[in-house]
């Protein structure tokens, strides 16, 4: 592999800050059609379901999970809560198919703040 096509898995990797969680996040559908007029932010890809996994520091016991982001959204609208997610990702942001750890929490918010994704 070529040294500009290398991805250190720091960067892939987000922690709580206790540090009991590692998390990755790996891109599963994208919406394909979805078109980002807004030029502000570059070249972005709307997300559609991702593949959580979560590495519980203590015990070293790895927890996968399937997360519908769209499903999520919908519901937060349905039900009239504020939302803080943004479901686009910048390319730049997306190495080797995974999200970078930075874009983490914008990816997350809702679905911990509705408990689908228990992180505590």
């Amino acid at each position: 592999m070529s040294y500009d096509r290398f991805v250190d898995e720091r960067v892939l990797t987000s922690r709580d800050a206790l540090n009991r969680f590692q998390i990755k996040i790996k891109l599963i559908e994208i919406d394909e059609g979805a078109r980002d007029f807004s030029r502000r932010f570059g070249n972005r890809v709307l997300v559609k379901k991702i593949l959580l996994t979560i590495k519980h520091t203590e015990t070293q016991e790895v927890e996968e999970r399937e997360l519908n982001v769209e499903e999520v959204e919908k519901r937060m609208k349905k039900e009239r809560l504020f939302s803080s997610t943004n479901r686009w990702v910048a390319s730049t942001d997306i190495k080797n198919g995974y999200v970078v750890a930075s874009k983490h929490l914008d990816l997350l918010a809702d679905a911990i703040a509705l408990d689908i994704v228990p992180l505590g």
